[in-house]
């Protein structure tokens, strides 16, 4: 059990880590001090939502259809790659996109319509959790076990980048912590492309 929950944590970690639309806007908000504690809970029950979304639907759907099982953990397998290469490429070559701007302050009413475009309008979220967690979930001893770790790991993160992104915000400025934050999700998701192909 205890096995199937941190495996849950460290691949929903994985995951959300990768910088994204919705991270990079809640770390924008986070620099600026902007509705931090809304933002924050939207985005950890919108992913609570999905990835139980993706667990349950999916390993229904599954459950009968191992070769859709099959498809589903080759497309994950390839969309981490895929991802991870884009990690890659952003540490090779760091654009500076993350850099919080001095744009007037954002309305409560904006910022929460922004996040709920960037979570529920965003492909990526769906692949993330609804599609491959759910696949990888599958494939685990205790599922909701995995699931509950993943859903930690999100809430976890969401948290962290909100609430300490002021305290980090000299060294998050600086093109070369993005680099090695990029590089290491690249590898990360290498090797749980890897262990699914394997596995």
């Amino acid at each position: 059990m205890v096995t199937s929950g941190l495996t849950g944590f460290s691949v929903s970690l994985t995951l959300i880590v990768a910088i994204g639309a919705q991270n990079a806007f809640l770390l924008r908000q986070g620099l600026r001090r902007e509705h931090v504690v809304p933002l924050v809970v939207i985005c950890a029950v919108s992913d609570a939502l999905l990835i139980a979304a993706g667990i349950g639907g999916l390993g229904a759907l599954v459950t009968d259809r191992p070769l859709l099982l099959t498809a589903a953990t080759w497309g994950g397998a390839a969309f981490l790659l895929g991802y991870g290469a884009m990690a890659a490429r952003r540490a090779l070559r760091p654009d500076g996109a993350l850099l919080p701007t001095d744009r007037p302050a954002t309305s409560l009413r904006a910022a929460v319509l922004t996040c709920l475009a960037l979570t529920y309008l965003n492909p990526h979220v769906y692949l993330d959790t609804v599609l491959l967690i759910g696949s990888i979930a599958q494939r685990q001893a205790h599922v909701w076990i995995f699931g509950a770790g993943a859903m930690i790991a999100s809430a976890v993160w969401f948290t962290a980048l909100g609430f300490t992104a002021q305290r980090l915000a000299g060294v998050l400025r600086r093109p070369a912590a993005w680099r090695a934050l990029d590089g290491g999700v690249a590898l990360i998701m290498w090797v749980v492309a890897a262990s699914l192909l394997i596995g």
